[in-house]
């Protein structure tokens, strides 16, 4: 990591719920899904997953929502911002909005998901791939952080 401690920390925009991750976030991404749309009222949101053991919540007590039948949303109850993301799939991780890490410059999304759902009217002009779905192979530091089955 390059970006210093700011790079592991974030928290809400009131400030009532501060979070420090114990490790490098990784596979960091844009997902274009009706559901994230609502849930960060923009056109597009920006995940970034770690281990769920390493997302260490500080100060405050996050909302869990249950936002449809694979996972749940966490958010501040008193400002709104949208802060995370647990799959069913993968319950060993967390996804971050990397918009709320204190420093989110230096951990750039390399794909697009869920592009089948994109607003018309916004576009990126980056040179990433992009998933009308999601991905064929997500990315994962190892198969038991992920929650998959370990190779025999």
């Amino acid at each position: 990591m390059t970006a210093g401690d700011a790079s592991r920390t974030g928290g809400c925009l009131c400030g009532r719920i501060r979070y420090r991750l114990a490790s490098a976030p990784f596979d960091p991404g844009y997902c274009h899904c009706r559901m994230c749309q609502r849930f960060g009222g923009a056109p597009v949101m920006a995940f970034a997953s770690v281990p769920l053991v390493d997302f260490h919540v500080e100060a405050g007590d996050p909302v869990r929502y249950r936002s449809s039948e694979i996972g749940e949303r966490w958010f501040c109850r008193d400002c709104g911002s949208s802060l995370a993301m647990r799959v069913d799939r993968a319950p060993r991780l967390i996804d971050v909005t990397m918009a709320t890490l204190d420093d989110p410059t230096w951990l750039p999304p390399a794909f697009h998901i869920w592009r089948e759902s994109r607003i018309g009217w916004f576009d990126t002009i980056d040179a990433l791939p992009r998933h009308e779905r999601e991905r064929p192979r997500a990315v994962a530091p190892s198969p038991a952080v992920a929650g998959l089955p370990l190779p025999s």
